[in-house]
């Protein structure tokens, strides 16, 4: 039987749901709740693609505080975003089929990201040092991005700019049908391997004794939250600490680092906060502030918070 925390989480992601697809419903109904629905499905993946990815990129890394996105793997999505419209310029860039750029984004990023991340994984790198090289990382792509921007013309920057900055109010569907099949399957694959992740999660000398091919399981993962980092960051943008911010709620929820509870925990806490907060700056606040700037603030709090804990241990 499902735990009884876990059914309210799941209750109150419905409601959150409902509420956001009835409140405030007038003129034409059945265009609003198109409109709506549209946006609820980009919502719903981008909540399902960083709670899982986060929880499965937590689970390789043997570490609570450490993200893709603290890793810098949004970093190197955009950097890639920038590079295309330099190479292309803003007319090529945009006449390019949306779905068929995101899937060489998504080829892309899942190569590069493993490429960077599995050797220090195979050498059983110290996570002080994995957390300094995911800010170099970061830091690296973004300064490269900066430098793009500043080589191109200012139209064609613009064409970029959007992307740069989370926006929960102008998500992307224009390859919304793509990102769905990716998510679903990839949410297929991390279910599939809940089990896995919790011989994953006893370290790799432990897995490797349990008969867990280590480096080939790794870079799988590794690979399944390269594409849902990709899904993310291209629906809304980057949103550097949500992950974080959901799982750390999640498991003081449930009390369980069990997949079988902290991935849909954690799903469940990311639609809750999206969807909830996106109702109630739109329908409460009438969209005076931006969702996307309480959240990184609530997430980067939990950052610090998660590593002054830690320290104490």
């Amino acid at each position: 039987m499902p735990d009884r925390r876990l059914l309210c989480l799941g209750a109150a992601a419905i409601v959150c749901i409902v509420a956001y697809m009835t409140i405030g419903l007038r003129g034409n109904i059945g265009f609003v709740l198109l409109l709506r629905a549209t946006k609820l499905a980009a919502l719903l993946q981008v909540s399902l693609s960083i709670a899982l990815s986060t929880v499965i990129f937590q689970t390789v890394t043997n570490n609570h505080i450490l993200t893709p996105s603290i890793m810098g793997l949004d970093a190197l999505y955009l950097f890639g975003q920038m590079l295309l419209v330099f190479l292309l310029g803003g007319l090529g860039y945009s006449a390019l089929d949306p779905q068929l750029k995101f899937a060489g984004e998504v080829m892309l990023l899942m190569g590069l990201a493993t490429a960077l991340l599995l050797p220090m994984l195979r050498r059983r790198t110290d996570m002080g040092l994995m957390l300094l090289a995911g800010v170099i990382f970061g830091i690296l792509f973004r300064s490269l991005q900066s430098l793009l921007a500043r080589l191109v013309d200012p139209n064609d920057f613009a064409v970029a700019q959007s992307a740069s900055f989370a926006n929960f109010n102008d998500v992307r569907t224009d390859v919304l049908i793509f990102a769905t099949i990716l998510t679903a399957v990839a949410a297929v694959i991390a279910w599939r391997a809940r089990h896995l992740l919790d011989i994953v999660a006893l370290g790799a000398d432990s897995a490797t004794g349990l008969g867990v091919a280590w480096a080939r399981t790794v870079a799988g993962l590794l690979l399944l939250v390269s594409s849902l980092v990709a899904v993310s960051t291209a629906l809304v943008g980057p949103i550097a600490f949500f992950g974080l911010l959901v799982v750390a709620i999640a498991e003081r929820v449930v009390d369980s680092r069990r997949h079988s509870m902290l991935m849909p925990a954690a799903a469940f806490t990311a639609v809750i906060i999206l969807v909830g907060g996106q109702t109630f700056f739109q329908h409460g606040l009438d969209n005076s502030s931006t969702l996307g700037v309480v959240i990184e603030f609530a997430g980067g709090l939990a950052f610090l918070i998660l590593l002054f804990l830690g320290s104490r241990r």
